[in-house]
């Protein structure tokens, strides 16, 4: 959708900022609101400021800060991301993600470059200048009427100053086209037993100390903000009652846009904008409403194991680190009328105690308890830990004819599992794990050698959208409908051509290659020896959206739901 004559000469931007604390949601909610406007027939694009010293998030462990979202252009971003494209169903690029560390390696170059024509170079006004020009060319290149710009952290933060202060400039020279949204946190202590608006007052008055008003406040909290407190805040923050939104918790994400509606927050923030917006219920919105219903419609279970090593965080479990995994099994199960129920499973509980970090060992024994499960997911991962209890996994589900799906590392380990146990290659491995034995299966790219020996790791792995020729008649090519497809990717490694033929001749089916059919992206077995036993060398959870399940992720639902009926 292009962007409409009413808005092309003065497009508006919104940004959203946190206040109190994290993780409360920022990013579904800056989701929303562009999902708001996006069904009222606005062209929305969104934008997500990490304000981190990293070039991308590429290099950030999942544990610290979730999962790593890769574009179809191979930019290695931040989840939000994945947010946005699956919410609004649309596929975005580099322009779309900003860091600290980006803004400052462009300003340095152009400095380097002499494009400063000699000027003092300074952080302010510079890097605040860069940070608009970066907003201003996402808004142009998506020919957007309404900008979305979600800032990383919380209010007060040394981190986002400058990113507040580019957003603060924005608003003094086009001040009725800059809007700003604070997403707080209203706790409910439980000695006390009533909401309490206090932090979300001092978050906006540190806001206020950045020369900055809220139009909105988003009031995040277990449940639903009654007029008492919209009042107090209100008084407190000089933000209208009306603009003051209610955002309590809710059981799913995908309910948070058809809350909003309640609120009447999209006709509110349309008529404050001064945007031509559709009144007439769009078909997306319709759909939307459908797809949220099919939620909460879904009782029968079905029960999948997921089995990675990027769970622990301290005592808590960080299920973020497999953020688009989880969200592609849930839109296939719902798309098939089941309730997805999510066990996370730690791949060193299924390896012998000796542990090289030091810590409780695992029982192998563990594994007989997969027996339970109704499919079993490998997600993508690197290292050496905790591989051996994914390929006892691996096994465990092939001979007892449990659906297996393996993504990235997953296909790897499946892979390497074959060999051992069907080829009879006791010490087939990967070069990652163990370089030094005697059947490398997995190997690396042969154009990665030399980046590695230069330890040049940041955004050089075999990233984005790349083609794939699917064997006619397999599995993947029937649940696929088509030969032909493209996927995202990120990884150093592939199977090593050598030993192709040899598993191909012992019953593997690499249904999935390269156009050039150097590279095995797809690995599986037919249906008459197992009913979904399947591996991808890509990343196909990034292009999964709630209004369009992946072809494979419903194909693995399915057998799931056809072993839990056996």
């Amino acid at each position: 959708m292009g962007e409409s004559m009413a808005t092309k000469k003065h497009p508006k931007y919104i940004f959203v900022v946190g206040g109190v604390i994290s993780g409360v949601g920022k990013g579904v909610a800056s989701s929303s609101i562009a999902k708001l406007l996006q069904d009222r027939g606005l062209s929305v694009t969104a934008i997500k400021i990490d304000p981190y010293i990293n070039i991308d998030a590429g290099t950030m462990n999942p544990t610290e800060h979730g999962e790593v979202f890769v574009l179809s252009d191979g930019d290695e971003t931040d989840q939000d991301m994945g947010n946005y494209e699956r919410f609004l169903n649309i596929d975005l690029t580099r322009t779309n993600y900003m860091t600290t560390g980006r803004v400052y390696q462009t300003v340095i170059e152009r400095e380097r470059n002499l494009e400063y024509h000699g000027k003092c170079v300074e952080v302010v006004p510079h890097i605040p200048l860069e940070i608009i020009r970066r907003i201003e060319k996402a808004r142009k290149d998506a020919r957007a009427d309404v900008v979305l710009i979600e800032v990383g952290g919380t209010v007060g933060e040394y981190q986002n100053m400058l990113f507040l202060e580019a957003a603060r400039m924005m608003k003094v020279r086009n001040p009725h086209d800059i809007f700003f949204i604070v997403v707080s946190y209203l706790p409910v202590p439980s000695k006390v037993g009533e909401m309490k608006t206090k932090p979300t007052q001092n978050a906006v008055r540190t806001l206020n100390a950045s020369g900055i008003q809220p139009d909105f406040i988003i009031a995040r909290a277990e449940s639903a903000l009654d007029a008492k407190r919209k009042e107090k805040l209100s008084f407190a923050t000089s933000v209208p009652a009306k603009q003051i939104i209610s955002a309590p918790d809710v059981e799913s994400i995908y309910d948070i846009p058809l809350n909003f509606e309640r609120e009447h927050f999209g006709d509110i923030l349309c008529a404050l904008a001064d945007l031509k917006c559709s009144k007439k219920e769009t078909p997306a919105r319709r759909n939307w409403k459908k797809f949220a219903a099919k939620v909460h419609g879904a009782k029968e279970e079905v029960q999948i194991a997921v089995i990675g090593k990027y769970f622990e965080t301290g005592d808590y479990v960080l299920s973020d680190s497999y953020l688009s995994v989880i969200e592609a099994i849930k839109y296939s199960a719902y798309a098939e009328g089941k309730k997805p129920v999510l066990t996370w499973l730690n791949s060193a509980e299924f390896e012998t105690p000796a542990r090289l970090d030091g810590r409780s060992g695992g029982n192998p024994k563990r594994v007989e308890d997969l027996k339970k499960y109704d499919g079993i997911i490998v997600p993508g991962g690197f290292g050496t830990r905790g591989v051996e209890g994914k390929i006892r996994a691996i096994e465990f589900a092939r001979k007892h004819k449990i659906p297996y799906f393996g993504l990235c590392y997953g296909m790897q380990m499946l892979v390497i599992e074959y060999a051992r146990n069907v080829l009879h290659l006791k010490d087939a491995n990967t070069r990652e794990v163990n370089p030094d034995a005697k059947n490398i299966i997995i190997d690396i790219m042969e154009n990665q050698k030399e980046i590695l020996a230069k330890k040049n790791m940041g955004n050089t792995m075999r990233l984005g959208a790349f083609p794939a020729v699917l064997k006619k008649g397999s599995v993947a090519a029937m649940a696929y409908g088509k030969t032909k497809i493209t996927e995202r990717h990120r990884h150093r490694y592939e199977v090593n051509n050598a030993y192709v033929s040899a598993l191909e001749t012992a019953g593997l089916v690499f249904s999935g290659r390269s156009p050039d059919g150097n590279l095995m992206e797809i690995a599986e077995l037919p249906k008459s020896v197992h009913p979904f036993f399947l591996g991808v060398q890509f990343h196909p959870e990034f292009l999964a959206r709630p209004l369009a399940p992946h072809p494979l992720f419903t194909a693995f639902i399915k057998a799931a739901t056809t072993k839990k009926k056996k």
